[in-house]
């Protein structure tokens, strides 16, 4: 995808592609059998919302392997008139919400996450929400506003993915507004809190499968990931909020050096 265009949000999808498989493979929870648009068109499914739009390079990925984008889609990422877009907005299949500008999606997670208990009172079947926040996003007052609210009206339906891997625009979030302990914060905040390796399938996947045993609080599973995580050269980048390398043949190769990566963890 970053190829075609020659620059892209590549390390942030790298980074969170195990989370996004844990959540759309194991979590979602759909049918094989349905077709995609169906499943996407099914208001009973569960829901996902990326707060942090400019992370849709890994969410188009993720749906692509379903089904609901092709390959040539994938190839116009970015540029002029496509839909598959690097900040996606709610028009685009599979997406939930424009996730940008920042700091918005939780809030509308849990406006999710309420209608899904109020339609059990109806006795129409409930459904749990996703979230994926980044650590940026804790910088701002409306997130801390939403834990807030999550935990007061004890959404144990929800489950907001908080991404630290350590970047934004303008340097790592330490050096521009510290947000850490998240996780002891969270935890005084009245949330069920796991800190995990967010590039370790195995490790989400008890986090989500925990999470799911907790009843009147709202799960978060805090993941520290690695920009760039299974591409060695981008994984080193000095700066890889946003690859643009001044040299387009830099991108040659990426896709080689993930498959012999791929093939070492099998």
């Amino acid at each position: 995808m970053v190829q075609a265009l020659g620059h892209g949000y590549l390390g942030q999808g790298l980074g969170v592609a195990d989370i996004l498989t844990a959540v759309y493979f194991h979590e979602l929870a759909r049918d094989e059998a349905q077709p995609i648009d169906a499943w996407l068109a099914d208001p009973d499914r569960g829901r996902f919302v990326l707060s942090v739009g400019h992370y849709a390079i890994a969410l188009f990925g993720v749906l692509a392997e379903l089904g609901a984008y092709t390959d040539e889609e994938l190839a116009t990422y970015g540029q002029d008139g496509s839909d598959v877009e690097q900040n996606a907005t709610e028009f685009a299949k599979g997406f939930e919400v424009t996730g940008g500008s920042l700091g918005q999606g939780l809030s509308q997670a849990i406006g999710m996450a309420l209608g899904a208990r109020l339609r059990t009172l109806e006795g129409r079947k409930a459904y749990r929400v996703y979230a994926l926040v980044s650590d940026g996003e804790l910088q701002e007052g409306q997130v801390w506003e939403a834990i807030m609210s999550a935990a007061h009206y004890r959404l144990d339906n929800l489950v907001a993915i908080f991404d630290l891997n350590q970047i934004q625009a303008d340097g790592p979030p330490a050096t521009v507004m510290g947000i850490e302990p998240v996780h002891e914060k969270l935890r005084a905040f009245g949330w069920n809190v796991s800190r995990v390796d967010g590039n370790d399938l195995a490790a989400l996947l008890a986090a989500f499968a925990e999470a799911r045993t907790v009843q009147g609080q709202p799960s978060a599973i805090v993941c520290d990931t690695l920009p760039g995580r299974g591409v060695p050269s981008i994984e080193q980048r000095e700066k890889v909020h946003y690859v643009r390398p001044r040299d387009p043949r830099e991108l040659d190769g990426l896709i080689e050096e993930l498959e012999t990566e791929a093939a070492a963890w099998r």
